[in-house]
């Protein structure tokens, strides 16, 4: 068993490797797979992990949130189940053997579908764990993920077979103990599930004053009940998730699109300038045009996490 999970392991870091070439990054002819690339360690970036699973096969990978760390290389798998704003950074990367990773966007009316057949048994139970774990990678996952990029290279079958690997990848997930948060999630009427739709809200109306009491009622839960939950989920409060995602959204107009500070601010829902500039300082290390111009003469890590937004 030890010899075939390392005989995938490096069919699909060759296969990574085949496909992103000599960049760091790229998006696959396959929907919401995207393959990734790094020839050294990066610094520590602010980014937003989407509901996904990520397979890093070479290298090592570190990912905060909320104060916990959460390390995984080539034994095991990251899964966020909710959009989580995080600090991600590569921490073991070089030319001879660059970090290699593949990641696959979860699509929930996929993981809604499979748990409602009775094949699916159930997991453990979530608990207060976060919305953010790491699982262990098994001969049985690697052997759907090198499946699914060998459709690659056969365009026409990609269309068809795809749907069906990554009913099997999500499958495998749900199995284990690092899906049972997924599970909850995707459970209507749990108290995940009800948390998540809150955490939608604010990502998709990031910009809109936000009213707690109205995300209660979003969420069907009361107001203290939805803090512990969202806590629980992202390790931040509704608030303090408003502002990463605002001021993730800012740095990206400012540094991929181009917009001054002032501009961007504005577009993601500030009202003051300096709190605006404050708030960025703190959770960046920079003012905004500072931030800005660093990024532009070389921050690779950064621009890449921004552009992919």
């Amino acid at each position: 068993m030890p010899d075939r999970l390392e005989e995938l392991r490096a069919e699909l870091a060759h296969r990574i490797s085949v496909q992103v070439g000599a960049d760091q990054r790229r998006i696959t002819e396959i929907p919401g797979l995207t393959a990734h690339r790094r020839t050294a360690p990066t610094e520590a970036c602010s980014m937003t992990y989407e509901p996904s699973l990520i397979l890093t096969v070479q290298g090592l990978k570190r990912v905060e949130l909320g104060g916990k760390i959460y390390t995984y290389g080539s034994s095991h798998y990251l899964l966020a189940s909710v959009a989580l704003p995080v600090v991600a950074r590569v921490v073991e990367a070089s030319e001879q053997t660059p970090c290699l990773a593949v990641s696959m966007k979860l699509q929930m009316q996929v993981v809604r579908e499979l748990l409602s057949r009775e094949e699916v048994a159930a997991a453990s139970h979530a608990g207060s764990s976060p919305a953010m774990s790491v699982g262990k990678v098994t001969v049985e996952l690697l052997d759907s993920f090198c499946r699914l990029m060998r459709l690659l290279d056969h365009p026409r079958e990609i269309a068809f077979l795809h749907g069906l690997i990554e009913r099997e990848i999500i499958f495998r997930v749900l199995q284990g103990p690092a899906g049972a948060r997924l599970r909850a999630v995707a459970t209507s009427g749990d108290q995940s599930y009800r948390t998540a739709k809150a955490i939608a809200w604010i990502k998709e109306n990031y910009a809109k004053p936000l009213r707690v009491e109205e995300l209660a009622e979003i969420a069907g839960m009361g107001v203290s009940t939805l803090h512990h939950h969202f806590r629980a989920l992202t390790a931040m409060s509704p608030l303090q998730y408003q502002k990463q995602i605002r001021l993730q959204e800012a740095r990206a107009r400012m540094s991929v699109h181009g917009l001054d500070a002032g501009s961007a601010a504005v577009e993601v829902g500030y009202e003051s300038a300096s709190q605006f500039t404050r708030e960025y300082k703190r959770l960046f290390g920079q003012t905004p045009m500072r931030d800005s111009r660093s990024l532009c003469s070389g921050d690779g890590a950064a621009l890449e996490a921004l552009a992919a937004r």
